[in-house]
């Protein structure tokens, strides 16, 4: 990534319009019938953050999209975007797909071949859009590419450019529909970590498509699970992830939790970062290219956090954090093991210990433990910027 794209200003220029009608800036109440699937959800976007629609493939996570953008139409029911309603069945609204103030991003480009990026880029961009072109071009990291034509960029750079294009029509919400599939694994975390910078900067509601668990996590603030058509579960991902009763249903999601940090500072001779929680608590992580000041969120392993009564001496574990046992409860998935959900400052962390482990340590609710973690753990790939700590 381009120090350009890590330091460029925000893009004040790219705000959504505030949601007079209340916190949610998109409202669907929708029903579809496509062949011997029936799609049947009603799902309210908050007004702010990445909305991830997570689900196995045929689950309707497209379709909701499509018919979210306006390319399909619901066999009953509503679409309203704040106080505008784009879609109403039973009044006979439905307001075409370049009306919608809406940006959509495929997993294919659909870039003009015959423009060049600047001209793919500014095709249909209002004036008001001019302040922010610079900026956004730089946060992106495509001003290489300006003078180029699509036939010439890879997969990542070309979906780069799609981006920015539907970000500079204005839009009041953006629309991505699975913009990682197909790209190999480093073209894949290049273009993951351009867009966790991205949603930080902008102040536009995402909806995001997506069956990756570790791509969700590193990009989302809220999740919304979709099975065989129907909404089963919604809310902030943090707390969704925490939910034992769901653990075999968001599949990747029960492997991990998250943790929110900034960035402290570096060192160098151990190519570490060393991060600060909110409470004030530091942990040592493989090294991140983000500087002092930098927040981020970080991704743990549940088979990753050990406890102990005090902070054990002569031991290759770098990170000790002081928690509260919160619950301890009994593995869904594991008969010999048990969840414990820890509380870490304003934070919540879970950890996965053996049954026998739990007893012998005497563990229970509303005890003080130490949470020891691997700086290994800490899988960088996943570590994102986290706007609004």
């Amino acid at each position: 990534m381009s120090d350009a794209s890590r330091h460029s200003p925000p893009l004040a220029h790219l705000q959504a319009a505030p949601a007079r009608g209340g916190a949610d800036a998109l409202e669907c109440h929708v029903q579809k019938r496509l062949g011997d699937f029936s799609l049947d959800i009603s799902l309210s976007v908050p007004a702010s953050g990445v909305t991830a629609l997570f689900g196995q493939s045929g689950s309707g996570k497209t379709s909701l999209l499509r018919l979210i953008a306006g390319l399909d139409r619901p066999d009953a029911g509503r679409v309203r975007l704040g106080e505008r309603t784009l879609t109403d069945i039973a009044n006979r609204t439905h307001v075409p797909i370049h009306k919608r103030q809406l940006g959509v991003v495929f997993q294919e480009a659909r870039l003009f071949p015959h423009y060049r990026v600047r001209g793919n880029l500014t095709y249909g961009m209002p004036p008001s859009a001019r302040p922010c072109f610079d900026d956004l071009v730089s946060l992106l990291g495509i001003e290489p590419l300006l003078g180029r034509l699509p036939g010439t960029l890879s997969g990542g750079e070309a979906r780069r450019v799609a981006i920015g294009r539907a970000l500079l029509t204005q839009p009041r919400l953006l629309l991505m529909d699975e913009p990682l599939t197909g790209l190999d694994g480093e073209r894949k975390q290049e273009l993951l970590r351009y867009l966790v910078r991205l949603t930080r900067e902008i102040d536009i509601p995402v909806v995001y498509v997506s069956h990756d668990t570790a791509e969700i996590s590193a990009i989302a603030d809220h999740l919304a699970l979709i099975e065989q058509g129907r909404l089963t579960a919604h809310g902030q991902l943090d707390e969704l992830m925490m939910r034992l009763d769901l653990t075999d249903r968001l599949g990747g999601f029960d492997a991990a939790t998250r943790l929110s940090a900034k960035v402290v500072d570096h060192d160098s001779r151990y190519s570490l970062t060393r991060v600060a929680l909110d409470d004030g608590q530091t942990l040592r992580i493989p090294a991140i290219e983000q500087p002092p000041g930098t927040p981020i969120r970080l991704r743990v392993g549940v088979r990753d956090v050990a406890l102990a009564h005090v902070m054990p001496e002569g031991t290759s574990y770098r990170n000790g954090l002081s928690a509260v046992i919160e619950a301890i409860e009994p593995s869904p998935q594991a008969p010999s093991a048990s969840e414990v959900r820890l509380r870490v400052g304003r934070q919540r962390l879970r950890a996965r210990l053996t049954r026998q482990a739990c007893d012998e340590m005497q563990l229970k609710a509303g005890m003080i433990v130490i949470g020891l973690i691997r700086s290994v753990a800490f899988d960088s790939r996943f570590q994102s910027g986290n706007k609004g700590l």
